[in-house]
């Protein structure tokens, strides 16, 4: 009898587990592996835009850099009846090519200093500061680039074409060669600010 009085004892005796202990344990534990699971791929997407900002960059830079020297080294030589007369061409005669050629060279400088941000957005890819650096940066340059292609763009119509309202004459039928160069030149111009286009909507997605 004693021994059955002991054994009823220490069954009363045992400690209740509470029902609310034991649900609190898999609802931290799955939270914490949807929090590990949301986190991967969010971070292999920034990651994979980080990479295609990098691209972007590089061709931008190359565009304006051709874009800057393009520029800056046209100039056309036109003889005049004789061999001791001659008319030249150059960039700098018209101050909206200057500024062309330097916004260019200011923007081709920039990207290359950016790109060292850039790797870093590659390899920290859930890091916000250098990102949005970058955006405020390469809109002000994105602006740059499209005015001074637009810029010039005006007045390479003008030399084509001319003003009969001002009385501009077109000068591209004596100065075909200086023309055709300033052409390419603010197209590869536009082609450096859509790059920073897609570059600032990149940077908007992976900061998104």
């Amino acid at each position: 009898m004693e021994t059955d009085k002991s054994v009823k004892e220490t069954a009363i005796n045992m400690p209740e587990i509470k029902s609310d202990d034991k649900a609190k344990a898999p609802l931290l534990n799955s939270s914490k592996a949807i929090a590990v699971t949301v986190e991967q791929p969010n971070r292999g997407s920034k990651k994979g835009i980080a990479s295609g900002d990098f691209v972007l960059r590089l061709f931008a830079m190359g565009a304006a850099l051709g874009a800057a020297v393009t520029m800056g080294n046209n100039q056309q030589i036109l003889p005049f009846f004789t061999q001791f007369i001659e008319f030249l061409a150059q960039y700098n005669d018209i101050t909206t090519f200057v500024y062309f050629v330097t916004a260019n060279a200011a923007v081709a400088g920039y990207l290359f200093l950016s790109l060292p941000f850039s790797v870093i957005c590659i390899n920290r890819p859930l890091a916000t500061t250098p990102r949005l650096v970058l955006v405020i940066f390469d809109t002000v340059m994105m602006g740059i680039t499209i005015t001074a292609a637009s810029a010039s763009a005006s007045m390479v119509y003008l030399a084509h074409n001319g003003n009969q309202n001002t009385m501009w004459l077109p000068f591209c039928q004596q100065f075909g060669n200086f023309c055709q160069t300033a052409s390419g030149a603010v197209v590869g111009s536009l082609i450096a600010g859509t790059f920073l286009m897609f570059i600032i909507i990149l940077s908007a997605f992976a900061l998104k």
